[in-house]
C-alpha cells in the first residue's frame, strides 16, 4: 500500500483557497484578505503568503500596489490559452507513453469507468476529478518527470473546473470521449500523439 501522501501547509493554504475560489466564496474581482484567512486557519501569514504568491503565479489571482490582492477577472480568452500548451505537452507524452499504455491501459480504464458513473449521475465534480486524474495518468505513463512537473504546474484540475463552473463548458459524454483514447492507446493507432492533441483542444473553451 503506497503511504498516505502528506501536503505542507502552505499547499493545504493552497488548496483552501482554490476551493473558495472554484465555490464562489472568493469572485473575481474579490478582494483575498491574508490577514484574515490566517486568523480563520490559526495559522501565520507567512505560509498564507507563499500560498497566494503560487496562486498568482498560477495567474489564478492578481496583486497590485496598495490594493491588495484580489481574484483575476477571468475570460473565456484567459481560460482558453492554457489548452494549446496543455495540448502539445500531451501530445509528448501520448508519444512516450504508446507502448507502455498499449501494453497496460488499466490506469487509464479505471478512470473511464468512474466517468461513465459521473456521466449517468450527472455529478460535475466526479467528471473534473476524473478526468484530470486521466490525463495526470497519461503523461505520467510518459516516464519523464520534467513533463510531469510542467503539466502538474499548469494547475489543469483548477482550470477545469473554473471553465465549467464559471463559463458552463461542459462535454456531451466524458466517458465516451475517453475511451475513445483508450481504444487508440490499446489498438496502436500511429497517430496517437495527434488524437491525444486533438482531444484536448476539443475541450477548450471558446471565447
Amino acid at each position: 500500500m503506497a503511504p498516505p501522501v502528506v501536503h505542507s501547509l502552505r499547499e493545504q493554504i493552497r488548496e483552501h483557497i482554490v476551493e473558495g475560489i472554484v465555490r464562489g466564496r472568493w469572485k473575481p474581482g474579490e478582494r483575498i484578505v491574508e490577514r484574515r484567512i490566517a486568523v480563520e486557519l490559526e495559522v501565520s501569514q507567512t505560509p498564507v503568503r507563499e500560498a497566494l504568491r503560487e496562486l498568482e503565479a498560477l495567474r489564478l489571482i492578481e496583486s497590485a500596489p496598495n490594493k491588495g490582492v484580489r481574484v483575476r477577472n477571468l475570460t473565456a480568452a484567459d481560460l482558453e490559452e492554457i489548452y494549446p500548451v496543455r495540448a502539445g505537452l500531451e501530445q509528448i507524452a501520448a508519444e512516450l507513453a504508446a507502448d507502455r499504455l498499449a501494453e497496460d491501459v488499466s490506469a487509464l480504464e479505471e478512470h473511464v469507468a468512474r466517468l461513465y458513473e459521473a456521466d449517468r449521475a450527472g455529478d460535475g465534480e466526479a467528471q473534473v476529478r476524473h478526468t484530470v486524474a486521466f490525463h495526470r495518468e497519461l503523461v505520467r505513463a510518459a516516464g519523464n518527470s520534467v513533463l510531469l512537473h510542467t503539466w502538474e504546474s499548469l494547475g489543469i484540475g483548477v482550470w477545469t473546473t473554473l471553465a465549467i463552473r464559471w463559463l458552463g463548458t461542459r462535454q456531451q459524454s466524458y466517458a465516451e470521449e475517453h475511451e475513445a483514447v483508450v481504444e487508440a492507446f490499446r489498438g496502436r493507432d500511429p497517430r496517437i500523439g495527434e488524437l491525444v492533441k486533438e482531444h484536448v483542444l476539443g475541450c477548450a473553451p471558446r471565447a
